[in-house]
């Protein structure tokens, strides 16, 4: 699943962002009000692509084609409570 691999590595990406920033913040080079905005913006990133990755494994194993999911909005995917 080709999509699923660019989905990962996304994910990836946005795990080293977030490794960035808190060097970032330790080295003095960005403010924690800074540090916390971004990580906001990233933990919501990454729950919209494991969302989106959870509908894609889900529409495979009832034999739905999985490129019919799509990302679902950050107010609809930060409501859910786990």
């Amino acid at each position: 699943m080709e999509q699923d691999q660019q989905i990962f590595a996304r994910i990836n990406e946005m795990v080293d962002d977030e490794r960035k920033l808190r060097e970032a913040l330790a080295s003095g080079t960005i403010d924690a009000t800074t540090e916390h905005q971004r990580l906001g913006q990233l933990e919501r990133e990454l729950d919209q692509c494991w969302d989106l990755l959870r509908q894609r494994r889900a529409k495979a194993e009832f034999g739905e084609n999985p490129d019919e999911a799509r990302v679902r909005p950050e107010s609809e995917v930060e409501g859910y409570q786990g």
